[in-house]
């Protein structure tokens, strides 16, 4: 495909380890051994990880490296039965070399690295102290885009340093530009944060101005920002000097009906409700006992997700929360296929006009409870599958499995089912 380097995949089967491959690292947790992870990635037939790369946490913008061991948290009794808020916390590191020792493994296991940052979102939450939280939030919100290319230049840098910038497949400004700090930038305007394409438009100079700084200074990597296909936009709205076409295919639908009715994302809204307290587990605690330690609410200030999601993930009774959604999944399933049509549609077209490759970096059902099956079951399998071909009909260059097929997901287990659908993918 046109713009892709020679050296990488005719196709990246994606695996999404996110932040966890730094927060979830002490010993006995799913990342501790990160050769293991590579291997077993390999096995399943994977060729490529999805990371936050931590650039702000590693790199100041301006001087480059921070001094001093990264320290890491948890949060307390909160999410620990969540995906991806679960881990132990405790962890004291070098950044650097952590960084490095993945891109060792990579290259030791013939993979790639997808760069990213969930800096303004989610990866604050688990450092061990907040002053770089607030240096995050103290940027002006005009200032963050190039804040967080400044600090990924540092860390493309030091990662090409040591020989690895051939293993990096590209580079994303940071993850989900449309939700989380960096849409400050149109929030401060006025502009809703429920309005996808407004916040799109209004964020979209910030984003071409920091591509285009990378670009010039590391012509040799693809860069891009990251997007999601939740709801309908037009496309022209995204930058005009994406490299790569990065989306997330969320489609909920029967679990949006769960969170719509539960209101765990209206915070108008009387919770636990009676549906929300049915889920529940008997020995689940009263919610107004379920909080952050004293002190640090900080850690999901900023966070889109909220105590409320936290709390019904953490202390749902699982089987429950699969029964409600096997039980009503019959009204949504020709409207949540439909719903990766049409978008995978659009975005094939606009990439089309433009000769970019496109990949889907996350998907596909949506955010649920960590001891939850619906996404791993039949109907979850059913739904990836079809966004997967779906993918491949479209000539897509990469696809991630399911957000949830990572070392830190019970899905990992199912090997012989990511093997059989990466093997499609690169065959495809």
């Amino acid at each position: 495909m046109a713009g892709i380097p020679g050296h990488l995949p005719e196709k990246l089967t994606i695996t999404l380890w996110d932040f966890s491959w730094y927060t979830m690292s002490m010993p006995g947790e799913p990342f501790f051994d990160l050769g293991r992870c590579f291997a077993e990635a390999v096995e399943r037939g994977y060729n490529t990880v999805r990371i936050c790369a931590m650039p702000f946490l590693l790199f100041d913008p301006e001087s480059g490296n921070r001094r001093g061991p990264l320290r890491l948290a948890n949060l307390g009794e909160v999410g620990m039965r969540t995906r991806w808020y679960n881990c132990r916390g405790g962890a004291v590191m070098d950044g650097f070399e952590r960084l490095l020792a993945l891109f060792r493994e990579a290259e030791r296991h013939q993979c790639f690295v997808i760069l990213s940052s969930w800096e303004y979102q989610q990866s604050f939450s688990f450092l061990g102290t907040r002053e770089l939280y607030d240096e995050l939030m103290g940027i002006p919100p005009q200032e963050r885009f190039m804040a967080i290319a400044k600090s990924m230049h540092h860390l493309i840098s030091h990662v090409k340093a040591a020989g690895y910038g051939d293993r990096i497949a590209y580079v994303e400004l940071h993850n989900e530009i449309e939700y989380g700090g960096l849409n400050r930038v149109a929030t401060d305007a006025g502009i809703s944060g429920d309005n996808i394409a407004a916040v799109i438009r209004a964020v979209k100079p910030y984003t071409e101005e920091a591509l285009a700084w990378l670009g010039e200074r590391h012509p040799d990597l693809l860069f891009t920002g990251c997007y999601t296909l939740g709801e309908p936009w037009p496309k022209d709205l995204l930058p005009g000097n994406m490299q790569v076409g990065h989306f997330h295919m969320y489609i909920n639908g029967v679990l949006q009906q769960l969170m719509d009715e539960t209101g765990i994302r209206n915070p108008d809204a009387a919770f636990p409700n009676p549906l929300a307290q049915s889920l529940l587990r008997e020995d689940a605690p009263p919610f107004d006992e379920y909080r952050l330690p004293e002190g640090e609410e900080w850690r999901l200030e900023g966070n889109p997700v909220g105590l409320r999601l936290l709390y019904l993930h953490d202390w749902c009774d699982p089987v429950k929360w699969d029964l409600y959604l096997y039980e009503h999944y019959g009204a949504h399933k020709l409207a949540m296929k439909q719903k990766v049509d049409d978008r995978f549609a659009e975005i094939a077209a606009w990439a089309a006009d433009r000769n970019l490759p496109v990949v889907i970096g996350e998907g596909y059902v949506g955010y649920t409870p960590l001891l939850a099956g619906f996404e791993e079951g039949p109907v979850g399998k059913d739904l990836a599958e079809h966004a997967i071909r779906k993918g491949m009909e479209h000539g897509f260059w990469g696809m991630v499995l399911c957000s949830n097929c990572a070392p830190h997901h019970p899905f990992w287990a199912d090997i012989g089912w990511q093997r059989k659908w990466n093997d499609y993918i690169r065959h495809a």
